[in-house]
């Protein structure tokens, strides 16, 4: 009988993991917390990329400093060049404007996206 429990976790787990591996977009919400800015609140989120994945156009209501943990990452603001980071290297998205970052590495890309956004809104808007 344990032999078959055993056999029905891995499987179970198994399964999740395989679920899991398959999402191109994964965020894991770290720490949502007041600050002494009346009115905003700091949001921090680890956001994983699957090879080649696109996070498409969309803004935030607030600022957001996207630091790249590992992989390669391209980002795209309204109004300005591209721009590739690796892991270690850091990006200022300001205020409200439309962006979008993609993996353009061979493996999977990360990224710690910390927000300094007005409290009650929506934290990610899809862009028009």
């Amino acid at each position: 009988m344990k032999m078959i429990q055993a056999m029905v976790l891995a499987l179970v787990l198994g399964g999740a993991a395989a679920v899991h591996a398959e999402q191109p977009i994964e965020r894991t919400d770290l720490i949502k917390n007041d600050i002494d800015v009346p009115g905003h609140e700091v949001v921090q989120v680890r956001v994983d990329f699957a090879p080649g994945v696109l996070a498409p156009n969309h803004s935030h209501p607030g600022e957001e400093v996207a630091f790249v943990l590992e992989g390669t990452l391209e980002y795209k603001l309204e109004g300005r060049e591209p721009v590739t980071l690796k892991a270690g290297q850091s990006l200022f998205i300001p205020s409200g404007v439309v962006h979008s970052a993609k993996n353009v590495g061979s493996g999977k890309a990360s990224e710690l996206a910390t927000y300094i956004v007005r409290k009650g809104e929506a934290l990610v808007v899809p862009a028009r």
